[in-house]
């Protein structure tokens, strides 16, 4: 004979109010649970949908970043001639030749500063990144001291609403659009003229070179010609796997430090669940030695104290997922650690995510209801009948 399911629900009703603050407790633990994997998925999205799988990055080797990277103008001139870039209707290769610098801004509301990154631009970088919408405002000028400001960059620093000046590199530059990027990386740039921006600062090499592919199958062949070719001392990455590579760091150790309180804060969790199925098996001790004299096996008792923590574990969990959903409306901004600026994005849920969540739940109910609910089958039925 088997315990119907409804028997286990029935006991987590009728001590409804213990259930829910053991589900809670449980709750709790699992939001700050998904709440890390969000974020760190939040960081790895926006950076990873920065870059377009049809385009290369090409900067220096061994360099993790633009900021580090160095790039010899006639360097930039024999990457142009490699066939395996696209053309435009002109016959120019469709390549940005791109400078990165940070300058210090004062943030919105505080008087603290913060890490910019300052990308240096050409016409065909907007070519290259269709995803790039102004939502306010003009692009800027060839040779002109104006600026474009990512939205989230807009929103946490000031100064850079549209009309308004910022001065760095003593210039001034005056903030003639902002754009939408479509909460990837490119919306905490700011974007000014690559030829402009290298003057001012004095800079005589570029940061990177973008290109766009005559067909993506072709980019092993273009990687292997530049990295042997003996006069470059370049690399060619994706875009895509470039900006990947630069979330990898930062997301990992979020993962680790969040995911190293969410064990620490589940234990408690568990001891909680812990006691409730304990009170359970105490205050239903002649129950429990009824139903063995009825015929049903230890294992029958313990399956079904089981599945009452179960029920505990995805209770707790259903609420955590369901509070922790609420923070993809939120943004929030970091450092990135490989170019030292600051970084807005979101936290991301997914289908992944919510079944770690919930598989996560589970395994604290089970851990939790194990010992109470072995103790419930071990019980004696003749000495479980004589208890008072």
């Amino acid at each position: 004979m088997k315990i119907p399911l409804s028997y286990s629900f029935r006991n987590l009703w009728t001590r409804k109010l213990t259930t829910m603050l053991t589900a809670v407790g449980m709750a709790l633990v699992v939001y700050v649970f998904a709440a890390v994997l969000m974020l760190a998925e939040g960081l790895k999205k926006t950076l990873v949908e920065t870059g377009s799988p049809d385009n290369v990055v090409v900067v220096r080797r061994s360099a993790d970043s633009e900021v580090v990277s160095i790039v010899q103008r006639s360097e930039a001139a024999i990457v142009e001639t490699q066939p395996e870039i696209a053309l435009e209707p002109d016959g120019k290769p469709l390549l940005a030749r791109e400078v990165m610098v940070l300058i210090a801004l004062p943030k919105a509301g505080t008087k603290a500063t913060g890490n910019v990154s300052i990308r240096g631009i050409t016409e065909i970088s907007l070519r290259l990144r269709p995803q790039v919408k102004l939502s306010s405002g003009r692009f800027i000028k060839p040779g002109n001291s104006e600026i474009l400001i990512g939205g989230s960059i807009a929103k946490r620093f000031k100064g850079t609403g549209l009309g308004q000046t910022l001065r760095f590199g003593l210039r001034d530059w005056r903030v003639v659009g902002i754009f939408d990027a479509g909460r990837t990386g490119f919306d905490s740039e700011i974007w000014a003229d690559a030829d402009l921006l290298m003057n001012t600062f004095r800079r005589p090499v570029y940061s990177s070179l973008i290109l766009k592919l005559r067909d993506p199958a072709a980019f092993g062949g273009l990687k292997q010609q530049l990295e042997s070719n003996p006069r470059l001392t370049v690399t060619a990455k994706r875009e895509t796997q470039f900006y990947a590579d630069q979330s990898e760091v930062m997301a990992r150790f979020i993962r680790i430090l969040g995911l190293s309180m969410t064990v620490i804060f589940s234990v408690g969790a568990m001891i909680g669940a812990m006691v409730t199925m304990y009170a359970a098996v105490a205050n239903r001790t002649i129950e429990i030695g009824t139903l063995r004299a009825l015929g049903f096996q230890r294992k029958n008792i313990l399956g079904a104290f089981l599945l009452e923590a179960l029920f505990l574990g995805a209770l707790g969990g259903i609420l955590g997922l369901l509070a922790a959903s609420g923070m993809q409306w939120v943004t929030i901004s970091t450092i990135n650690w490989q170019t030292f600026s600051e970084l807005a994005f979101s936290f991301v849920l997914n289908g992944r995510i919510a079944l770690e969540t919930l598989g996560f739940a589970l395994i604290m109910g089970l851990v939790g209801g194990f010992l109470p609910a072995f103790r419930a089958a071990r019980l004696n039925i003749v000495e479980a009948l004589r208890t008072s």
